[in-house]
């Protein structure tokens, strides 16, 4: 202890003052993040958690709003609503969108992975065609073949709807599908 110090300054300092204003603007802003998430939900997934009874009131309160100024005004109390709660009551929201989040980012990066190999399969690469046949062997080549030239002609002609483009998504998807559930 420096001798400019008094004793009781020292205990004073020691003393445990909560968290910082810093951690509580975090806390703050994240409760109002979690509030924008469950305004964003569709009812079904809504229904499905478990919520207070005062903080789903204030969640269909909140949706019904158009005006951008009043809606952020009752998002805000929204968010104050749930700050009463403690961290632990919402636990199991956040972890359901959470994982929920992981969910959808696999679901795209496997939509990306298909749509990939489309553009392969209709680029004339003959290697993706094999490749594909050699993954999924149980696929009905003929009709692969004819919807991959078919898509390439749609592609050349400028008026003409990409029907067997899309025909070649959901058989991919399909075939995905049926490993997945095999495998």
């Amino acid at each position: 202890m420096s001798p400019s110090r008094s004793r009781n300054q020292t205990e004073l300092d020691d003393a445990d003052y909560g968290p910082s204003r810093t951690q509580q603007r975090r806390e703050a802003l994240a409760i109002l993040t979690l509030a924008g998430q469950l305004i964003e939900l569709q009812p079904s997934r809504l229904a499905k958690l478990a919520l207070p009874e005062d903080v789903r009131r204030e969640i269909d309160v909140t949706r019904r709003i158009t005006s951008h100024g009043a809606k952020k005004r009752q998002l805000a109390f929204l968010a104050k609503v749930m700050r009463r709660y403690g961290d632990d009551d919402f636990a199991a929201v956040r972890a359901e969108l959470g994982e929920n989040r992981e969910k959808q980012r696999q679901e795209t990066a496997a939509m990306h992975r298909l749509e990939a190999m489309r553009d392969r399969l209709v680029a004339e690469d003959e290697s993706a065609l094999s490749e594909l046949i050699a993954e999924y062997p149980q696929v009905d080549r003929q009709r692969l073949r004819s919807l991959v030239r078919q898509a390439r002609i749609e592609k050349d002609t400028p008026n003409k709807p990409p029907r067997a483009y899309r025909e070649i998504f959901q058989l991919l998807k399909d075939l995905q599908a049926g490993d997945s559930v095999e495998g």
